[in-house]
């Protein structure tokens, strides 16, 4: 019998070239980085759990659950909304992993493992916002999408979990979960959409 490892590659393994891309000569408009080794569960209330499940992640993260579209920061996770009574947990080093969670949404929740499901990009720099007007229906004016508005939406016809993060050096900062079947697609339709205002590629273990 053959042996057989299975080893976690990115789905973007192909598509992402760091370095410069697009329009030269001033500084890259948009900052464009795929997030790895990360930990993704989406929780789902129960049937007539939601209430139940809300009492149980206030004690488990010490914050209330996000009820609207937006994403809560926590000491060790972020969560992000994703529906009615749902949402994920993004988190790092296992810390919130499927197993760890699972003891205590036992009797409020259902878990589903998304970790290797999704790819994760945030996007960055002057230009982003106006980047992503061209390919999203959302109004990411600051004062309709502030720090921690989310929304469960399309990029170019692609379904996304869209979320502003906490701002960088004065710069907006906006996260996309995408499912890994359609991440290098997205990847290549961003990066038309941001080369003519230079962009700088990379990828990061950090959240």
């Amino acid at each position: 019998m053959a042996e057989f490892s299975w080893v976690p590659r990115s789905p973007l393994e192909h598509a992402l070239v760091p370095g410069a891309y697009g329009a030269r000569g001033t500084g890259a408009g948009v900052s464009l980085n795929e997030i790895r080794s990360f930990d993704l569960i989406q929780v789902m209330a129960r049937r007539g759990k939601g209430a139940e499940l809300a009492r149980t992640a206030e004690i488990h993260f010490g914050t209330g659950i996000p009820n609207t579209p937006k994403a809560v920061g926590t000491a060790d996770a972020t969560l992000i909304w994703s529906g009615p009574d749902q949402f994920f947990v993004l988190s790092k080093a296992g810390k919130h992993s499927a197993e760890a969670l699972g003891s205590a949404f036992a009797g409020s929740a259902s878990l589903s493992n998304q970790s290797h499901a999704r790819a994760l990009i945030s996007l960055s720099g002057e230009k982003a916002r106006a980047m992503l007007a061209k390919l999203s229906s959302i109004d990411l004016h600051p004062d309709a999408f502030a720090v921690g508005a989310a929304a469960a939406t399309s990029i170019d016809h692609t379904s996304v979990t869209l979320w502003r993060g906490p701002d960088q050096n004065g710069q907006a900062v906006f996260n996309v979960l995408v499912f890994a079947t359609f991440a290098e697609s997205l990847w290549q339709t961003i990066l038309d959409s941001a080369a003519e205002y230079g962009v700088t590629i990379g990828h990061s273990e950090e959240l």
